[in-house]
């Protein structure tokens, strides 16, 4: 099952696809997928968990309780609970972000959809994400689920990302594109 940007060569797609693996023979791949979902709103939100994961000098068993209550906190799936514990123990944690992407990639390349992270200055409507949503999947010719995240460095327009492809239209970029073709 290699899917597209080659998600399976890396580490992190190698771990998410083992997880969709257990998660698939469980029946429970959408309870995973959210309790991911979470554990990466999760990430995002908290600047200590996301120093805790990334942290070298904590101990693999103090890394593994404070995972471990961290996904008790959040009412993680069993199956979860158990993968954090392994990635713990490997000492893989400062991975997780990444193994979070892989694994919403490969759930939705199985049900044949496709999600597109979808980044602007400024949050967008429920109309323009709709608009949005059916502008890509005309585009991309299958179901798209959005994700989207508000980054005010952009000032304008948007940057979606949908697996390996990119689409920048955002005011920052086509400023610095202007800046280097005036400079020569």
């Amino acid at each position: 099952m290699e899917n597209s940007g080659g998600i399976k060569a890396s580490l992190q797609g190698r771990y998410a696809s083992a997880l969709f693996d257990l998660a698939s023979e469980n029946g429970s791949v959408s309870a995973v997928e959210n309790d991911l979902d979470n554990l990466g709103q999760a990430l995002r939100e908290s600047d200590e968990l996301a120093a805790l994961i990334r942290n070298p000098q904590i101990s693999r068993d103090a890394a593994a309780k404070a995972i471990e209550a961290v996904a008790g906190v959040l009412g993680t799936s069993p199956l979860t609970k158990n993968f954090l514990g392994v990635l713990a123990g490997n000492r893989r944690l400062s991975a997780l972000p990444e193994i979070i992407r892989a694994f919403a990639s490969i759930a939705a390349a199985q049900r044949g959809e496709a999600t597109a992270e979808v980044a602007s200055a400024h949050a967008l409507s429920d109309e323009q994400v709709e608009q949005l949503r059916q502008k890509l999947e005309v585009r991309e010719g299958r179901k798209v689920k959005i994700k989207t995240s508000v980054d005010p460095e952009l000032l304008g327009g948007l940057v979606v990302t949908i697996g390996s492809k990119r689409i920048d239209s955002s005011i920052r970029t086509r400023l610095n594109s202007l800046a280097q073709a005036m400079k020569g």
